[in-house]
């Protein structure tokens, strides 16, 4: 699909000689973009002191009366159990909080994370039973739970107490838990309101340190590498508390004592240690997915046992175990999202919703497809899993439309629903799938008529040939860490020569290019991930404007500048 390309308005100039002297003219550019050129924003985006730095637990209004519950919990012995999610985010939630409390001294923990396929997302009756009949008296939700009214009535029931901790999408009628703590809640207290699930739940332990063994702080830190994890593949705005857990994070994953990433890392050849601090692109497209692989194809349990465990041994087979259903998610979601693609282009082709259902597809790719197939298409993205009596599914949407709203408009047609904005899951009863897919087409009809759909790349500077440097390149790596919120810069170049061109990868996934200047004065190596079907038909000799992140190739130690290509135009002049 033809993208639109936008370019920043350029900056006339600084008033500020001191920013002139501080910064690169094309950081100042970018750093103008994001509205940081003021010197308080600068200094907050720039100056990173974690002690002084990371926000008071207790801002939370319900952390005192969570902090107190679980103190009480380890003063009568009672049993506590974490309930979490299968997901990235909630596995590393889970682990910090098993581990922080396990490091207090806590001995009655147990962890409750749902089986995806037969279960599904959030508590659950059958699980709370069953953690009732294990004689649990505190549970813990980690990264869900603020949808669970019934699910907390239950708990109660039972005689157990119930404190959420969450981070998506506060419906107006919430759980009566013993304590909610969740910076979606309107009147929470909590200035941040983007963390992740692992960053709320780490928030919690904070608590619990501060409280209870406030000369053991300094440990909470070693927790970071799980929570940096989290956060990354969470997609949450790396900016305020999330850019500091992420900046500390990664050095802290970089000098990990977990033997299970240590083997993760051994086994999937991916090089972390001190002397190669990652990045967030090194987590997001590593090592979340390995994480996210146990639950998407089987149960996310491998997953946070090999966080936990400290036999090398153990590990190793967990590593290996992770690997494996890693490599199987990568064949079936490129099969499925295949067919799909297929529906899409045909059944959907003038259609605002993309809607798609199969008995066979599995509950843990759903979501995996349906980003591809928005990201593809530009439009809001259903995918289920027909089962006996309710179909199961995942939504990805497009900066346009909020579907998690869309989704409380349908909620008297479903069994249970949850997320944030832009991704979010539901189950629906067989009898209800009609209706509930007539009226959630009607709402993205209604709400996205007449608007521009056409997927937009928002460039940051329109550079050219000799102000890409190593120098630039050294300069742009200051503002990272990269992600949600504080992208990573976009340039434009026009008029490159194509002097060579190669398909690469399994598949012809992707172009390798090698384009010339104009002036032919520099040559640059560029690398266009998925762009291998090169639907422009581009061959050497042709002239192209090309849309790239700029980055350090450092295959075989060469250390150059590389284009990672974003997409491709040909040259008008």
């Amino acid at each position: 699909m033809q993208k639109k390309w936008t370019v920043a308005e350029k900056i006339s100039g600084i008033a500020d000689k001191d920013l002139g002297e501080r910064f690169h003219p094309v950081v100042l550019q970018i750093l103008a973009n994001r509205g940081l050129l003021e010197k308080e924003k600068l200094e907050n985006f720039f100056l990173f002191d974690y002690d002084a730095d990371v926000l008071d637990p207790f801002l939370f209004r319900d952390m005192e009366k969570a902090v107190t519950r679980i103190g009480q919990a380890k003063e009568k012995k009672e049993k506590i159990a974490i309930f979490g999610d299968y997901d990235a985010d909630g596995v590393t939630a889970t682990a910090v909080v098993f581990e922080a409390l396990t490091k207090l001294g806590y001995s009655q923990i147990i962890y409750y994370i749902p089986d995806r396929q037969t279960e599904g997302y959030g508590m659950n009756e059958a699980a709370i039973r069953y953690l009732a009949g294990e004689g649990v008296q505190l549970i813990v939700t980690v990264d869900c739970g603020i949808t669970n009214i019934k699910e907390v009535e239950l708990v109660k029931e039972l005689g157990m107490d119930v404190i959420i901790t969450d981070h998506h999408h506060a419906p107006s009628m919430l759980p009566q838990a013993l304590a909610i703590i969740n910076p979606q809640v309107a009147d929470c207290g909590y200035p941040e309101k983007r963390l992740a699930g692992v960053g709320v739940a780490f928030k919690l332990m904070h608590g619990v340190y501060l409280r209870q063994a406030p000369n053991k702080i300094e440990q909470l830190k070693w927790l970071l590498d799980l929570v940096v994890i989290g956060t990354v593949a969470d997609c949450v705005p790396l900016v305020g508390e999330n850019r500091i857990l992420t900046r500390y994070g990664l050095v802290v994953l970089s000098k990990t004592r977990r033997t299970g990433l240590l083997e993760m890392f051994k086994v999937g050849r991916i090089t972390i240690d001190e002397n190669n601090i990652p990045d967030t692109q090194k987590i997001a497209f590593q090592i979340a997915p390995r994480i996210n692989a146990a639950g998407r194809m089987d149960h996310a349990s491998s997953s946070l046992k090999l966080l936990i465990e400290t036999d090398a041994v153990a590990a190793r087979d967990l590593a290996l175990e992770v690997e494996s259903k890693n490599k199987s998610r990568q064949k079936v979601t490129t099969e499925v999202t295949r067919e799909v693609r297929a529906l899409a282009e045909n059944s959907f082709k003038d259609r605002k919703l993309i809607f798609a259902s199969n008995e066979h597809w599995q509950v843990g790719i759903l979501g995996l497809i349906a980003g591809r197939i928005a990201d593809e298409f530009n439009k809001p993205t259903a995918v289920f899993q027909k089962q006996a009596t309710e179909f199961v599914g995942s939504f990805r949407s497009i900066d346009q439309f909020n579907v998690v709203e869309a989704l409380e408009k349908c909620s008297d047609l479903l069994i249970r629903f949850g997320g944030h904005s832009q991704a979010a899951g539901a189950q629906v009863k067989v009898e209800n799938m009609e209706a509930f897919y007539e009226r959630l087409a009607g709402i993205i009809e209604e709400d996205l008529a007449g608007k521009d759909l056409s997927p937009a790349i928002e460039i940051d500077y329109e550079i050219s040939a000799a102000e890409v440097d190593g120098n630039l390149l050294a300069n742009i790596s200051k503002l990272q860490p990269f992600g949600e919120g504080n992208e990573e810069p976009i340039f434009l170049l026009r008029n490159l020569v194509v002097e060579n061109m190669k398909i690469l990868g399994n598949g012809s996934k992707h172009l390798k290019l090698s384009l010339r200047d104009s002036q032919g004065t520099q040559t640059f190596n560029a690398i266009g991930f998925g762009l291998g079907e090169n639907p422009l038909g581009v061959k050497e000799g042709d002239t192209l404007d090309v849309v790239f992140n700029l980055k350090e190739d450092d295959w075989n130690g060469h250390g150059a500048v590389q284009l990672f290509l974003i997409d491709i135009k040909r040259s008008l002049n």
